[in-house]
């Protein structure tokens, strides 16, 4: 079976080939949705959770702080393990570690063991570790000119979990009533099943594995690498060497820095300017909706005319973003309109961005290359989120907006240094 080259039509790609690639994506589609939807189910309550246990709204913030925390901190380690085993064995094993992570959170809440808490929703990060390693694993196969798309139709099906899951929220604390279980544990008591069901259909399903595939695909034409040369330290190396691949990681970790940092304090600014939880509720899944369900679009753009393009209209979305939040004050509907194109710009630069990375390092690199991009977009995120919350109660919802807008900078100017390189 030959792999395809760039600009193969698609009838010439083997029937086999084609089967294998429509089995993934339906596959990673479907375990999209029930990790989406086990992660916001349970991150729903779980800032309410922590104020339970701890007795301090001050305190709230830390659960789902320690839960980015973990998904930066676990992004290597099942890099590493997908670079060695595969696909399969790394999301299953994410999986695993999310339902573990929730059985803690659920313990604790009836314990009332406020690090205990800490502690589970660190493992329960695997879960959100799972679906982001989810859109590479769609680009393992794709062909160059379809990568965008195949990562967009990932990143998309996380629209059908990220909606329903905060709908569910509180049917599933009313199903833990009489089991001696507080009703705000009851999502991570669902999230934990969920999890669990996602881990076994990626471990019954996802075969071939399509990391594994595609380097045997790429070895009938090339040496086959070395353990060396799919190594975290290949990847560092793979990243470092190209321009490209420096600037997806730019990319990618600045936007979602930018995103997280705006959009955790945003509900805080709109009760400040009178907005009732209804209309709280509304912003934000608008917010979700620009992230996730026109991802397709971008995927497409990406394909269509480039990667860098649609890098570049994540930053104008992106700032056009913080400068309607920032000055929106009262003007709820500015405000909406302003998380909406937020979650609009970090969906073309996390599609267009996570594309590029894959395409600019070398297959054996690219396991390693995507865990380090994880880790350094959810690292940054995690502390750009911890940072926000002091810079409005110091300066004020506007300046975090600008403080946000200027984190664009280098991605605008990074983006536009790799254009004139390439040239004409």
């Amino acid at each position: 079976m030959e792999p395809p080259t760039a600009g193969t039509p698609r009838d010439a790609v083997p029937v086999d080939l084609r089967t294998v690639r429509r089995r993934t994506t339906i596959v990673l589609v479907a375990s999209q949705i029930l990790g989406g939807l086990g992660v916001a189910t349970a991150i729903a309550l779980a800032a309410v959770l922590a104020e339970d246990i701890s007795g301090s709204a001050a305190l709230a913030g830390l659960a789902m702080t320690s839960s980015v925390i973990g998904t930066a901190l676990l992004s290597l380690p099942l890099a590493a393990l997908m670079a060695s085993r595969g696909r399969r064995p790394g999301l299953t094993l994410a999986y695993l570690v999310g339902a573990v992570g929730g059985a803690v959170v659920v313990a604790a809440a009836v314990l009332e063991n406020f690090p205990l808490l800490l502690l589970g929703m660190l493992a329960f990060g695997a879960g959100s570790s799972a679906n982001l390693q989810a859109r590479f694993a769609a680009a393992d196969l794709a062909e160059p000119a379809r990568r965008g798309r195949a990562i967009s139709t990932v990143v998309w099906a996380t629209t059908v979990g990220a909606v329903a899951g905060p709908n569910i929220a509180a049917p599933a604390g009313r199903s833990v009533s009489g089991l001696g279980v507080p009703q705000a544990a009851g999502p991570f008591v669902w999230g934990t099943l969920i999890f669990l069901l996602a881990a076994v259909l990626v471990w019954a399903a996802l075969r071939p594995d399509p990391l594994l595939t595609a380097r045997a695909l790429a070895a009938s034409t090339t040496v086959p690498p070395t353990r060396a040369e799919r190594s975290l330290r290949a990847g560092v190396a793979a990243v470092a060497a190209s321009p490209r691949a420096r600037l997806a990681l730019v990319a990618i970790t600045g936007s979602h820095t930018v995103m997280v940092s705006v959009m955790v304090m945003t509900p805080v600014d709109l009760r400040h300017h009178g907005a009732d939880i209804e209309l709280i509720g509304l912003v934000i899944s608008g917010h979700i909706a620009g992230m996730y369900a026109f991802s397709p679009v971008m995927g497409w753009l990406a394909d269509r005319i480039g990667r860098l393009p649609v890098i570049g209209l994540a930053v104008l979305l992106l700032a056009l973003a913080a400068l309607l939040a920032g000055t929106a004050g009262a003007g709820h509907t500015q405000s909406a309109v302003g998380l909406f194109l937020l979650g609009l710009g970090w969906s073309a630069a996390l599609v267009s961005g996570s594309a590029l990375l894959t395409d600019s390092v070398p297959q054996a690199a690219r396991a390693a290359v995507q865990g380090l991009s994880d880790l350094s977009m959810n690292a940054a995120a995690g502390a750009g989120g911890a940072l926000a919350g002091l810079v409005v109660a110091q300066a004020g919802y506007g300046w975090l907006n600008a403080l946000a807008a200027a984190l664009l900078v280098p991605v605008a100017a990074l983006a536009l240094l790799t254009r004139l390189r390439a040239g004409p």
